[in-house]
């Protein structure tokens, strides 16, 4: 009888340890880092259909958006990939496959396709993005959907900062 409540006891440590290794995964996935995959071609020729990125959950707790960031965006109910180019307070256009910030030339640290002419006005009918909205594009700027189709993204939509490749390996790192 004592051996089988020792067994017991086992089997009860056993189950609790796996249920808590299930809680803390879930918590970690759900709040902190998450595998998202690139899906379609909207952020060639920087990511390319299939990769595997991390989703950093954490990070916009502790630290602002910045232009640049590749962020995973809610649109629809599906995770779009996307990256951050206007910012609350400031006015976009593209000019002449030139971006213009504030009036003023931006040089872009990553490369992207042909981008065409637009203003803040054919977004948003206003003069400067709002408090808690940025603008967003996709790398591949003839073929993705994007802030100029669907508007503004406002930061509760924004589900993170994609900050790493897992896959492929022959590509595995920081994301630029």
């Amino acid at each position: 009888m004592e051996k089988e409540k020792k067994n017991s006891k086992q089997v009860i440590k056993e189950i609790l340890s796996y249920v808590i290794i299930f809680i803390v995964v879930f918590l970690i996935k759900t709040y902190i880092v998450t595998p998202v995959r690139v899906v379609g071609d909207s952020m060639n020729p920087n990511l390319h259909e299939g990769e595997i990125l991390i989703l950093n959950r954490f990070q916009y707790r502790i630290s602002d958006i910045e232009r640049g960031q590749v962020v995973v965006v809610r649109h629809g109910g599906e995770p779009i990939i996307k990256r951050v180019i206007g910012l609350p307070g400031e006015h976009i256009s593209y000019k002449d496959n030139q971006l213009y910030i504030n009036g003023k030339k931006y040089n872009l640290k990553y490369d992207t396709y042909k981008t065409d002419d637009f203003t803040l006005e054919d977004i948003c009918s206003c003069s400067k993005i709002p408090s808690h909205k940025y603008l967003v594009l996709g790398d591949n700027r003839p073929n993705s959907l994007d802030s100029r189709i669907i508007g503004l993204i406002d930061e509760s939509e924004i589900m993170g900062k994609a900050s790493f490749r897992l896959w492929p390996f022959s590509s595995f790192g920081s994301l630029k």
